[in-house]
């Protein structure tokens, strides 16, 4: 088991993590999530002992390994740029730290063919880095990974660059591949869609700090407050300040009648939130829950299964809120045009005044298209 106690990481005068606890377990995948520069290649070269904490400890199997070198630990680590031995062949770039480990010809040659067909490079083994392309010089820096067989294995974003075909079958055969071998498995991204699509755990980062850990789909579902709902959404959150007066949220752009179970909620201001595959754009009348909002179109983005509808309620300003409303099929708006925007009050987060959830949906199944983000 990893653990981190306490961890943090200062240069200078700037904080890059700050108060990390996170315990994973062998043969675990754990995903890192979050935007650029919240922390994520900090911490897992803090994992890996490429940098030592400013405070804190970090333990494998309940060792204290701060301040070892990363050399004398059984690590491999994978980044988003691709890196390797340019005189060597694809063979012997795979082969050497088995090489370095002292293991046997059969051995090496063993794991270097199974690793080279396992990632599609069986016919490259031959040829020199130069020779290869960008997917193929980022697999052959993963199949040097996979033979190591190590017990933590960190991966930088290391499909970023791969194409799209690859890089599907990569997601659902790593995990699998790496399980195997009863390895701690960290996997660092920005894209929700992959959080999901991968599985396992999921630890959001906001600027330097943990806000999260858990099973993936529990903290899609379920953030604890609105840093980890807007890193865990792809498009963005829609966020709007309201307050609550008796059953009913108030802002200056529409009304919303509360469901029961908010009832609890005491009145004051809140965030509201909502993914954008819950805001129609199609209204819908009858229903008491659902408030329609007047809304300006800004720009539609078609991709041809669905429509990224742009838009802002009220007037102009850079203060006034802006949405996103994922709907399916082609929606080709004109800017500027008017239209009502549904929203349900069954599909509303609420977040109080120091950005804890307070309310969530009683079944966000994350039918999003997410995975489709590629």
């Amino acid at each position: 088991m990893l653990e981190l106690i306490n961890v943090s990481k200062r240069v200078g005068h700037q904080q890059h993590i700050q108060d990390i606890n996170l315990q994973l377990q062998p043969g675990s995948l754990n995903v890192l999530l979050g935007a650029t520069l919240s922390g994520k290649t900090t911490l897992m070269r803090l994992m890996a002992g490429l940098e030592t904490p400013s405070a804190g400890e970090i333990r494998f199997n309940g060792a204290n390994v701060r301040g070892i070198p990363v050399q004398k630990r059984d690590v491999a680590m994978v980044y988003q740029q691709f890196i390797n031995y340019p005189s060597l062949s694809v063979f012997e770039n795979i082969a050497s730290p088995l090489r370095v480990a002292g293991l046997d010809k059969a051995t090496i040659h063993h794991r270097v063919h199974k690793a080279a067909e396992l990632l599609r490079l069986t016919d490259y083994l031959h040829r020199l880095p130069a020779d290869l392309s960008g997917g193929q010089q980022q697999r052959t820096a993963l199949a040097r990974a996979l033979v190591k067989q190590a017990k933590l294995v960190l991966l930088d974003e290391p499909l970023a660059n791969l194409d799209y075909k690859l890089r599907e079958e990569l997601r659902r055969e790593l995990p699998v591949i790496f399980a195997r071998t009863g390895a701690i498995l960290v996997y660092a991204s920005t894209e929700p869609s992959e959080a999901l699509l991968l599985g396992g755990n999921t630890a959001t980062l906001h600027e330097g700090r943990l806000t999260q850990f858990g099973p993936a789909i529990e903290v899609f579902q379920r953030p604890v407050d609105v840093h980890t709902a807007r890193i865990f959404s792809d498009p963005p959150l829609n966020t709007v300040a309201v307050h609550k007066h008796g059953n009913e949220l108030v802002c200056a752009d529409f009304v919303m009648r509360l469901a029961a179970d908010a009832a609890h909620l005491p009145d004051a201001a809140y965030t509201l939130a909502v993914r954008p595959w819950h805001v129609r754009i199609d209204s819908e009348t009858g229903l008491p829950d659902v408030a329609l909002i007047n809304a300006h179109v800004e720009v539609t983005e078609i991709t041809g299964s669905e429509s990224y509808v742009h838009v802002r309620l009220g007037g102009q300003g850079p203060d006034v809120p802006r949405w996103v409303a994922l709907v399916q099929g082609v929606r080709d708006l004109p800017a500027d045009s008017s239209l009502t925007l549904a929203v349900s009050a069954a599909q509303i987060y609420l977040f109080d005044a120091e950005g804890k959830r307070c309310l969530a949906p009683a079944g966000d199944t994350g039918d999003s298209g997410l995975g489709n983000s590629d």
